[in-house]
């Protein structure tokens, strides 16, 4: 089991209630400003080993055509389409040390997988067939193209690749499309600029890249060499505070969406960090979360929400 995921698994976080029908806000919680009454218009998977069940996902990513890309702690990448319908699946070659925390999707619709304890970044093409050529990384140390625990991977306009980990040295790497070694920022801190477990990424139309630095419960935004352009966030359950961001998505109308892993919930910001309502309180019920990992947006603005610890995806327009 993942060390945060222990430590934060028994919180009671989560800071109003979602009825299935309709929002009812408690005193101290967060009030949908945006689209009140709105609940999950589809819940579906389910804890097992076979096609389309899942054992605690962790990762997702969509392509052009809305599907799905779904990693677990089985190693396996499944593909469902937007409405959870099974597709198929690949393995990554070993797992025997852990499994992969990260997925995106290329400009060539290729799957980039943040293969965590193997140092590396692995590329398949969209039916699961392996791209050796393309891999980055493999070896365990902190020169230029050595990783500590890969976290996730996403690419810029330009085809450039940035690689975020976490460990003893929590930094971002960025590389060529060729896989050259450009440069490097962050470390293991509190200042702005440094990282604790940068866990997930996103790169909006102005090739800014977007960081979840997870453990220091806020969002920082970069430019392509590494300047730091803002920050915000800090620990809390209260509408604004963030704890443990997992993951984020971007939408066209200048909203951040972030996966909020301890408070089981997710919360949309303005971009500079003006929290615009909560989705999901702790729980098993429909419209409830336990340790969500991550969500993606499709081109219908729904959020698909990897609902981890009950094994099951939920989608909602928020």
């Amino acid at each position: 089991m993942d060390a945060l995921e222990h430590r934060t698994g028994s919180l009671q976080r989560g800071t109003w209630l979602l009825g299935w029908v309709a929002i009812i806000a408690c005193a101290t919680g967060c009030v949908d400003n945006s689209r009140p009454g709105d609940a999950a218009d589809l819940v579906w998977g389910k804890q097992g080993l076979a096609p389309g069940s899942f054992q605690k996902p962790r990762a997702i990513a969509i392509d052009a055509e809305d599907r799905l890309y779904i990693v677990d702690m089985t190693s396996r990448i499944q593909v469902f389409d937007a409405d959870g319908k099974y597709l198929r699946d690949w393995r990554t070659p070993t797992c025997a040390n852990g499994r992969p925390s990260g997925l995106s999707i290329d400009r060539l619709g290729r799957v980039l997988v943040a293969d965590t304890h193997y140092y590396q970044m692995l590329v398949y093409d969209s039916q699961g067939n392996p791209v050796p050529e393309a891999r980055i990384g493999g070896t365990m140390g902190s020169g230029p193209g050595e990783f500590g625990f890969v976290t996730d991977v996403v690419e810029d306009s330009q085809g450039i690749f940035f690689i975020a980990e976490y460990g003893d040295f929590d930094r971002i790497q960025k590389f060529s499309p060729r896989g050259e070694f450009l440069l490097q920022w962050g470390s293991h801190g509190e200042e702005p600029g440094q990282f604790r477990r940068p866990q997930n990424m996103e790169i909006d139309a102005e090739n800014r890249i977007w960081v979840a630095d997870a453990c220091n419960h806020r969002i920082q935004v970069f430019d392509t060499e590494g300047k730091l352009l803002k920050h915000w966030g800090h620990e809390g359950s209260d509408p604004g505070q963030l704890y443990y961001p997992y993951d984020l998505a971007l939408d066209a109308d200048g909203q951040v969406y972030v996966c909020e892993y301890g408070n089981h919930r997710i919360q949309k910001f303005t971009l500079d960090g003006k929290s615009l309502g909560c989705w999901g309180s702790q729980g098993r019920g429909a419209g409830q979360l336990n340790n969500p990992w991550a969500l993606a947006r499709d081109s219908q603005g729904r959020l698909h929400v990897l609902d981890s610890n009950n094994h099951r995806v939920q989608r909602i327009l928020f």
